[in-house]
């Protein structure tokens, strides 16, 4: 199956995979432990002094590559996030600023690990993580692919595309730029990005899957697919020419690619 195959499948049918991904063994005892065990830590220093608990959060924000930074960390949870010169607020992250919002010790105190919301979100959040890291280990593109689904929508500037290395990569990929660009000073990507990126565009459901079918289709391009295939395919995910679709992209075609090959061996 196609990179865009694969990641429609899982897509269009999110829960179900997440509910499968919930139960595997490691998932289903790393869940039950930061169920059983958040409620008990009502300071930050409690929470990252629990290696299991801290870990697992970090992960479920996104942040797994990041667990050896406890100092940055405990700084970003001490200065909370209701002054804009917060840490939390000046780093450029979201997935930093979304995990100080969930454990937001400095304006709640005790009462923040006592929330049935907290833990369903948290929850939540490790699931998906854990379903794009074993989809990421068949196909790095449908990992990416899933982790732009979820996190593309919040954007709110294009420096938050520079800031995520992984909605950098689907961005540079679907819009074919060079990877190179990275060494180019910020300002001079900044610049790059806006002339092409509509950031309301991935607020939209529609317009958002045709981006990243466009990403799919590329990926699997330059990674070796059959190349008269994904050249067809490609001429039909990039006319511009197609009425209402930014992206040229009908919104049938992405229902219909479901489940279908194309030229893979």
């Amino acid at each position: 199956m196609t990179t865009l195959a694969t990641y429609l499948q899982i897509a269009n049918n999110q829960s179900k995979w997440q509910a499968i991904t919930a139960k595997s063994p490691d998932v289903a005892t790393q869940t039950q432990y930061f169920k059983d065990n958040i409620g008990k830590v009502t300071t930050a220093d409690a929470f990252m002094k629990d290696t299991r608990l801290f870990n697992y959060a970090m992960t479920a924000f996104g942040l797994g590559s990041m667990t050896y930074a406890k100092g940055l960390m405990q700084k970003v949870l001490a200065g909370g996030v209701s002054s804009s010169s917060a840490l939390a607020n000046t780093l450029n992250n979201s997935n930093i600023k979304a995990f100080a919002q969930a454990f937001d010790f400095a304006d709640n105190g005790g009462a923040t690990t006592t929330s049935s919301t907290l833990v369903d979100n948290v929850v939540s959040r490790y699931t998906e993580q854990a379903l794009e890291t074993n989809q990421g280990q068949q196909n790095p593109g449908v990992q990416l692919a899933l982790y732009f689904q979820q996190h593309a929508p919040s954007l709110t500037s294009v420096y938050g595309i520079l800031a995520d290395s992984n909605i950098l990569t689907v961005v540079q990929t679907a819009l074919g730029i060079s990877s190179s660009t990275s060494s180019q000073s910020i300002d001079t990507q900044y610049r790059l990005l806006s002339a092409q990126v509509k950031l309301d565009d991935f607020k939209d459901p529609t317009k958002l899957q045709q981006f990243i079918a466009r990403f799919a289709a590329q990926y699997d391009y330059n990674n070796g697919g059959n190349a008269n295939s994904q050249s067809s395919l490609l001429s039909t995910l990039f006319d511009t020419s197609s009425s209402g679709s930014s992206f040229g992209l009908d919104t049938s075609l992405l229902l219909s690619v479901q489940g279908t090959k194309f030229g893979y061996f």
